[in-house]
């Protein structure tokens, strides 16, 4: 039966079990660069120029094959800008019994493709993504009952059915969460090593010369563009990251340093995203390292707990509660998203660094979006869905099904603990001590108040105030909520003031206009 099968940007995996069955003799692969993929947030050039050379490239691999492929550019003549009328328009060309995809990773996307039999009048089969540890109804059984969930207990089940880092029922080294073990700053005489970029091959110079001139708009630069683009160069980049990064990975995985914006991350997560390596061969990579006495317990723990256990995690939620979960806001948060964010143009230290490295990189590790940029759109009661769709729109490893449970469940707290137990509320002090951000900055992380106090200080006693309703019953907030009882209300007042003060300056700031729609 002549199938057409529909490969997306993410699915860059020849395993993908929508190739599972493949008759070379008669089904074609069809590949699409949808217009409404690249517009619905003002994606970072180089995320929209790595997607599009991945794709490029895998094409390329699977013709190598002997794989009928048919490849719809984004520039192409009649190319309707939609999956729904590229599939349309090849069933016209192809005339096939049968169109085979694997589920798609959003939401939206699902819910169109859903319709596809009834809307072209063929059976379409939508095939589990097997490519994760976790499948949909797998993560459905285990939250079954829980009125909350925790990824502490969903990691230790992953853990004991995949046996990673497991000696026979017991977990590695006696214990299964190293994270007290992960918290260090970084000496200031350690020099993180040279990362591993890729210079830009001929289709991925056509490609960044075709998004230079279409998307001038968007936001990032294109001059650090070095990701890897084809399986053979992310293969290397995870043996650079296993060989030189992952045996100081967990001591300073929430370090932040000036100047440096990988330190000792893998910075693999935009080839796992998309499909260039396996989540598995990736746990097994860092779990040969440990046991071949390569790189120490409490790195390759932490590291794997970050793909087996937080991101199967957060994609068994988006699946189970999507698309109700993105419309929550437990703390009623409505302020704008100030327009810094774009700009970078911010007297915070810590905010202008990390921004402008996002702007230069499309990445920032884990703790500068939770503690930084994260930790001040949660203190600034910043609208959940503005603050997600600059997360979806800035990073080169943001997929809609593992951003917005991050931002929205972990960063925001908006889904009012069913991700996480409390919100990661920090005031300058955190970032002072993780990192040399505060040594230069216009603003004395010391000071509590006043106009050169560190703006972290006193919105995060004003986020308190605001949210005291809602949070003073949470017994992980019970310290901050003893502390807030003891001030006097004058101290209170003051608090209030210098936010308000804040909010109306950053509001009078802003004048880029850059409007992004909400998710």
């Amino acid at each position: 039966m002549k199938a057409l099968r529909l490969i997306l940007g993410d699915q860059l995996t020849r395993e993908i079990s929508a190739l599972d069955g493949l008759d070379k003799s008669s089904d074609i692969v069809l590949m699409v660069e949808a217009d409404e993929e690249t517009l619905y947030v003002p994606h970072h050039k180089q995320k929209i120029a790595l997607i599009l050379s991945a794709m490029r490239h895998f094409a390329d691999d699977l013709e190598r094959e002997g794989i009928r492929v048919d490849y719809v550019r984004l520039d192409a003549k009649d190319n309707t800008g939609t999956f729904s009328g590229e599939v349309k328009r090849a069933i016209a060309r192809h005339r096939p019994e049968k169109i085979i995809l694997t589920e798609p990773g959003e939401w939206r996307l699902f819910d169109a493709m859903r319709n596809w039999s009834a809307d072209f009048g063929l059976p379409v089969e939508i095939r589990d993504d097997d490519r994760f540890f976790c499948s949909r109804s797998r993560f459905a059984r285990w939250a079954e009952g829980r009125k909350s969930y925790r990824m502490e207990f969903f990691y230790r089940e992953m853990r004991r059915e995949t046996g990673l880092l497991m000696d026979g029922d017991e977990p590695a080294g006696g214990q299964w969460n190293f994270d007290h073990d992960n918290r260090k700053a970084l000496p200031a005489k350690i020099r993180p090593p040279k990362r591993e970029r890729f210079e830009p091959d001929e289709i991925t110079r056509e490609v960044l010369d075709m998004v230079a001139k279409r998307f001038v708009s968007h936001f990032g630069d294109f001059e650090n563009f070095g990701w890897a683009v084809t399986r053979k160069d992310a293969l290397e980049a995870l043996d650079h990251f296993i060989e030189s990064c992952l045996p100081l990975y967990g001591d300073y995985q929430d370090a932040m340093k000036s100047g440096e914006p990988f330190l000792y991350h893998s910075i693999l997560s935009p080839y796992l995203n998309c499909g260039l390596l396996t989540p598995r061969e990736i746990c097994l990579a860092a779990e040969v390292a440990w046991r071949q006495g390569h790189a120490p317990l409490n790195a390759v723990e932490g590291f794997i707990r970050q793909i087996l256990g937080w991101r199967e995690y957060v994609r068994g939620i988006y699946w189970r509660h999507m698309p109700d979960y993105a419309r929550t806001n437990a703390l009623s948060a409505n302020r704008p998203l100030p327009d810094f964010f774009w700009s970078g143009n911010t007297r915070m230290n810590c905010m202008a660094q990390v921004i402008a490295e996002t702007r230069a990189n499309a990445y920032a590790h884990h703790i500068q979006r939770l503690m930084v940029t994260g930790n001040f759109a949660l203190l600034a009661g910043i609208d959940p869905g503005e603050i997600e769709a600059w997360y979806l729109a800035v990073y080169a490893d943001a997929y809609e099904w593992v951003e917005l449970p991050n931002v929205h469940g972990m960063v925001m707290f908006a889904d009012g603990g069913l991700l996480a137990s409390k919100p990661y509320a920090a005031s300058g002090a955190y970032i002072d001590r993780m990192s040399d951000y505060c040594r230069t900055c216009a603003y004395d992380v010391k000071c509590k108040s006043g106009s050169q106090a560190c703006p972290f200080n006193f919105l995060y006693w004003n986020f308190m105030i605001e949210n005291e309703a809602a949070l003073a019953k949470n017994p992980r907030m019970s310290m901050p909520y003893r502390t807030l009882a003891k001030m006097d209300p004058e101290r209170r007042a003051e608090i209030k003031a210098d936010a308000s003060r804040f909010f109306e300056q950053i509001e009078k700031d802003d004048t880029s206009g850059m409007q992004i729609p909400l998710l």
